[in-house]
């Protein structure tokens, strides 16, 4: 007996000493790495009230890679990201940078340790000029006894733009003038004023045509021949298949799994994100001759300056007419100017059902239309206000009696909408500036749905969201046009252009171009030759 509890005593020794030794090396290892890296998160966690966004996440970014993150919306990528730039405070955990404990305060603080970060919606300030954007928060730079210097600033700010490639913006003008794309590069050119360590991308690229994002994937090849880290978030995957080293995936805020190169695959990817198989094909699968309804809004003539010349087209009832073309080519503007937005120069929007013409955005509402806008957290939510009340705000003549407004009928309508949608959400009283890009999205989309509009227009419906929120939008978008509603799509994806409209119109230089009908044979290449 004694013998056999000496046996069992030497192994229980043995095995403890290997647990030991095994842990040893495991935290040697976790040493050896987090010294390596030039930036580690250890045991994240970051709450929004009652919401948790982000939960025990730790992650090291390596030297010299191009390290993608990505997740559905709502899966804490941009949380994660603007805890490290500074923009939020982590709720607990760590952060080190080479090695030293890094917290910072305020994104300005991050920009001074090398942590710049590119955000996904507008990050540039109206009112000013593009170099007082570029040097917002660091006019020290150019003053003496309290005064700016502004023309030295805006020298500085122009040779800024001239090294990444973006000479023709003009550094003295005001940043209102400015398109949206330009905006976004203005972004990058004061990302990359000071010397960079950590460079983040949350979801610029969506933004961007392919010159904007053939400048940013140059300064992120530059940024890991130097050896620095940039984060890449994007909800393209074959874009992070091609330009990433390493790709991290969360979900509902918390570490999933990282993959190297080699395992880096769109399908693996989506898997990961979702936690569930979904298919790469989740457009229209019928592609029997489009017979179309009758019109319900006719463009005749329309014309502005030199954005738009000479714009005509019809759209039917249950139809989606598909806008395409460059960034440039005066596609977002004539989304605007239909909903009202604006006024041509000559030409005219008109409801064929009454003839009347939209002259402002009040009369397209009246006529039930609505307008999802490609810059989102300008245009389409307010950012400061609830859930409820962006949802309810194009339906207060449908929900009211008399002057009063039932706030139970505010609530009903709003909770509707928002089970329909499937709104990720803590409560609807919830701020919608706090929720991810993708569900944003969605109260942009519940606000105008709940209003029983009967035309949308859809400016880049589906940019800056995850697959899975895309593939419900694009669901969305087919049973609203069976119900024979009617969509006008803008888009600068062609695969959506093609999966998703009956009919297609290519815009180039304000111009329309050439007329696409559905067609299974119709390829990307077809289109491209008329837009460019």
């Amino acid at each position: 007996m004694r013998e056999i509890l000496t046996k069992r005593w030497d192994y229980i020794i043995i095995s403890m000493n290997s647990l030991c030794y095994t842990l040893a090396r495991e935290k040697e290892a976790s040493q050896r790495m987090e010294k390596e890296a030039i930036l580690t998160v250890q045991n994240i966690y970051k709450d929004f009230g009652t919401v948790q966004a982000l939960k025990d996440v730790s992650i090291s970014f390596m030297p010299g890679k191009i390290h993608g993150l990505i997740g559905e919306n709502g899966s804490g990528k941009s949380t994660l990201s603007s805890v490290i730039s500074g923009i939020y405070p982590a709720s607990s955990g760590n952060m080190f940078l080479n090695g030293k404990e890094y917290c910072p305060t305020s994104i300005i603080e991050g920009e001074k340790n090398g942590i710049c970060m590119i955000v996904q919606e507008m990050g540039t300030i109206g009112g000013i000029t593009t170099a007082a954007n570029i040097f917002a928060g660091q006019e020290n730079l150019f003053s003496k006894f309290g005064i700016v210097d502004k023309k030295a600033m805006t020298k500085a700010a122009q040779k800024a733009l001239d090294d990444i490639g973006a000479s023709d913006i003009d550094a003295g003008a005001s940043i209102d003038e400015e398109s949206f794309e330009n905006r976004k590069i203005v972004e990058i050119a004061r990302a990359m004023y000071h010397p960079v360590q950590v460079l983040i991308v949350d979801e610029t690229t969506t933004a961007l045509s392919q010159k904007g994002r053939t400048i940013i994937y140059k300064i992120m090849d530059k940024l890991r021949t130097e050896g620095k880290v940039v984060i890449f978030i994007s909800h393209d995957l074959d874009e992070l298949t091609e330009h990433c080293d390493v790709v991290t995936i969360l979900r509902d805020g918390v570490y999933i799994d990282t993959l190297q190169k080699e395992t880096i695959m769109p399908d693996t990817m989506r898997r990961l994100m979702v936690g569930r198989q979904i298919e790469e094909d989740y457009y229209r699968n019928d592609f029997e001759m489009f017979q179309p309804g009758k019109p319900v809004l006719s463009i005749t003539g329309l014309c502005v300056d030199n954005t738009l010349k000479d714009i005509s087209f019809d759209l039917h009832e249950g139809e989606i007419l598909g806008i395409g073309g460059l960034t440039d080519s005066g596609m977002h503007d004539l989304g605007k100017l239909v909903f009202g937005i604006g006024k041509p120069d000559r030409g005219n929007v008109t409801f064929c059902a009454d003839g009347e013409c939209v002259k402002s955005p009040g009369v397209a509402i009246r006529h039930k239309m609505g307008y999802v806008s490609k810059n989102r957290d300008k245009e389409s939510v307010l950012n400061q206000s609830d859930i409820q009340d962006n949802i309810c705000l194009p339906s207060y003549d449908k929900i009211k009696k008399g002057c009063y407004i039932s706030p139970a009928r505010e609530k009903e309508l709003a909770t509707q909408q928002s089970t329909t949608l499937q709104i990720k959400m803590s409560s609807l009283r919830q701020l919608c500036g706090q929720l991810s890009g993708g569900n944003k999205q969605k109260v942009a989309l519940a606000k105008w749905l709940g209003n029983d509009s009967d035309i949308l227009i859809m400016d880049c419906p589906t940019r800056g969201i995850d697959v899975g929120v895309k593939a419900a939008i694009y669901k969305l978008m087919d049973e609203y046009r069976k119900s024979g509603k009617s969509i006008l799509m803008i888009s600068e994806e062609l695969p959506e252009l093609i999966g998703m409209s009956d009919r297609i119109l290519i815009l180039k230089e304000g111009k329309v171009t050439k007329e696409f009908t559905r067609d299974k044979k119709l390829a990307e290449s077809d289109v491209i030759r008329h837009m460019i």
